[in-house]
């Protein structure tokens, strides 16, 4: 019997395997980039949209109606402290921690109050019966409200918003309306949609394998659909 080692030999990659490694792990990493810079542009978005409207009114309030200015300083206050909990939240996902605070459809209610805090009254309103949703898709619902009433914030002028949620069997809706006038002209689409606002609201629903559309309201105003399936991207 022959005393030789037993030898294995694996296949080497070829050149073709290496390059298509390559492309598909550099998709994953552009795919993860895109979607932390859309967390990060969509808590900071809303965030400094609430503290520049309320840093106005102080400044036009300070010497007329001074009791004001504590009001606003202390929205600004909480507006601070909501981002910044979010972005640790980032920063934990993008660490593995386990423990990272939620943000999804829950966080709604909040939402509207800060969002009434700021000067835009803002209701919430539920159609059917709410049901689990896939984590991706109970973020997205979310973001997507969120950036939706930042922009409301920042382009409407005087409004009000009303977020409406539909639970239907397959999918949820998420509308978002308000009434107000600002950017009539087009102004609040073509800022919006430059590459951040809408166009990252439409990457998100895609993401999940949702779709959203825009429109001016034919009463005044803007209005955002997102259709999301609730289990997310089959």
């Amino acid at each position: 019997m022959s005393s030789a080692p037993n030898v294995i030999e694996f296949p080497r990659r070829t050149p073709n395997v290496e390059r298509t490694l390559q492309t598909e792990t550099q998709a994953a990493v552009s795919e993860e980039r895109l979607r932390i810079a859309r967390e990060i542009h969509d808590v900071v978005s809303y965030s400094l949209a609430t503290i520049g409207l309320q840093a106005g009114v102080a400044a036009r309030v300070m010497h007329d109606q001074p009791q004001q200015v504590e009001v606003a300083l202390q929205a600004i206050k909480s507006a601070s402290k909501d981002a910044l909990g979010e972005l640790r939240s980032i920063l934990g996902m993008l660490r593995e921690v386990e423990d990272v605070v939620g943000t999804g459809l829950g966080r709604l209610d909040a939402l509207a109050a800060t969002t009434t805090g700021a000067g835009v009254p803002t209701q919430v309103r539920i159609n059917g019966r709410p049901r689990p949703l896939a984590a991706s898709v109970d973020l997205a619902a979310f973001r997507i409200a969120q950036e939706s009433l930042a922009n409301v914030l920042r382009h409407a002028g005087a409004a009000s918003a009303v977020v409406t949620i539909v639970y239907e069997r397959d999918f949820v809706l998420v509308e978002v309306e308000d009434d107000g006038n600002g950017d009539a002209s087009g102004d609040r689409v073509s800022s919006a949609g430059s590459g951040h606002g809408i166009a990252g609201m439409r990457e998100r629903a895609r993401a999940v394998g949702g779709e959203l559309e825009t429109s001016f309201r034919p009463e005044g105003g803007f209005r955002v659909l997102a259709r999301l399936p609730v289990s997310g991207r089959s």
